[in-house]
């Protein structure tokens, strides 16, 4: 059973979603011939936008190592990024259970009225398994990796009941949530950092939103001539010649201008199935609603999004050179920053200036705890046969770096079994709480 579902798992996202889309499509109740074609555009869209984070990826990747190379930097840890995390999460026992435990704690949580969030995106519970490998390394205990990894994924639904409202009222996704272990911590992350910002005298009054950018700068402001730019001031700071500082900066405003049309492709895909599984809960479960989890990549086509992401390349580079204590250097998940403040762009209104301060301050934090969690990533490498490249300490920005790894690792170092029930407890709590008692007060405030 394992080896069939580590198999499935195995044909990559690009394929395993877009299969899940139809069964799905066709249990809410969409027409199986809707349910293919909007399966398929899908799987299309996603292609696309793997195609783009690829090109992100490929052009900053190289330019960022270039610059280390270039300034002399030191730094003893090197950041493999998701894809390796992702390899290493899944090649273990432990890490193959996160998905069948995932597809059943989800139907069961939302049979309770538990969850509001149906996760379709199967693939990304590697971050589940990533987190449980990781107190697997600690602990060596294996019954702990499992309650971590039940714990976690009771965690990422309950961030998908929050941020549903949040994806309708500011990307216009009606339905779609975002259980996304990269994504969603930037969040909860923003919320104070916004309250901050409101209190802020002269930062408060900002108004730096893309389209106010446009107006105040004109052709400088648009999206597009911003990705250029900052392109060609990353192609200098990497000693490129003008051939190459000029292909970094077409390259850089191409991901300005594609990434959005991958994202309408998406959409394009699952409006019938998010229109579908609506009206199912409606006629089995009146009164409820229902989100369907997606991969953030759907957000990350925003303007605000991509435009602090590409400022926050170079500033994570000086980050980690000027912070004392810091040994990751960043190179794999350079492209993955959009996924990281994604939703911090929600919190703050798609205010380019908020988001790049907040994702800086975020940055900071990431850098720490990548570099502290180093260790146990690089030791749950070696018991997944992870080929290491000659590298004698590995982390991941993406998920090692998060604030959720450092709680799931501190409490577990801590308090043992006694701090993931701390979190277990709050997790659950919250579940009640958005699922159960929120509901009711709305009720009686109509």
């Amino acid at each position: 059973m394992l080896d069939a579902l580590q198999w499935f798992v195995d044909l990559g996202s690009i394929v395993v979603l877009p299969i899940l889309i139809f069964i799905f499509g066709v249990a809410l109740g969409t027409k199986p011939g809707k349910a293919f074609t909007s399966a398929l555009m899908v799987g299309v869209g996603f292609v696309g936008l793997n195609l783009v984070i690829d090109l992100l990826g490929g052009s900053l990747g190289p330019a960022a190592q270039q610059m280390v190379e270039r300034f002399g930097l030191n730094l003893t840890t090197i950041d493999i990024g998701w894809p390796a995390a992702a390899a290493i999460s899944y090649g273990t026992v432990l890490g193959s259970l996160a998905i069948p435990i995932g597809v059943g704690l989800n139907i069961l949580l939302i049979v309770l009225g538990l969850t509001k969030t149906l996760n379709v995106d199967i693939w990304n519970i590697w971050h589940a398994a990533f987190i449980s490998s990781l107190v697997y390394a600690l602990t060596n205990n294996f019954a702990m990796g499992i309650f971590a990894t039940v714990v976690y994924l009771m965690m990422i639904l309950l961030f998908g009941d929050i941020l549903g409202p949040v994806i309708k009222k500011f990307y216009g996704f009606p339905n779609i949530t975002f259980p996304h272990g990269t994504a969603a911590p930037g969040f909860i992350f923003a919320i104070p950092l916004n309250w901050l910002f409101d209190r802020t005298p002269g930062l408060k009054d900002w108004k730096a939103d893309p389209e106010t950018i446009q107006k105040k700068f004109g052709v400088f402001g648009d999206s597009t001539v911003m990705g250029f730019m900052i392109g060609l001031v990353m192609g200098i700071l990497a000693g490129y010649d003008v051939a190459g500082t000029g292909q970094l900066a077409i390259k850089t405003a191409a991901v300005m201008v594609l990434m959005p049309k991958m994202v309408a492709l998406l959409m394009e895909g699952l409006t019938p199935i998010s229109e579908s599984a609506n009206q199912f809960v409606q006629k089995k479960f009146p009164g409820r609603e229902l989100y369907i989890g997606m991969d953030a990549a759907l957000s990350v086509g925003h303007p605000a999004v991509l435009s602090s992401s590409l400022l926050l390349v170079p500033i994570t580079i000086l980050l980690a050179v000027i912070l004392p204590g810091n040994t990751t250097l960043p190179f794999g998940d350079l492209a993955t920053i959009p996924f990281l403040v994604c939703l911090m762009a929600a919190v703050f209104g798609g205010n380019i200036i908020r988001t790049v301060i907040g994702g800086s301050i975020y940055m900071v934090t990431i850098l720490y705890i990548t570099s502290w969690v180093a260790p146990l990533v690089t030791a749950s490498a070696k018991a997944a046969n992870f080929d290491l490249q000659g590298n004698s300490m590995i982390t991941a920005l993406a998920e090692g770096g998060l604030w959720t790894t450092w709680m799931y690792v501190g409490l577990t170092k801590i308090l043992s079994w006694g701090g993931l029930a701390i979190i277990g407890a709050a997790v659950l709590i919250g579940l009640i709480y958005v699922n159960k008692i929120l509901p009711k007060k709305k009720g009686e405030m109509i």
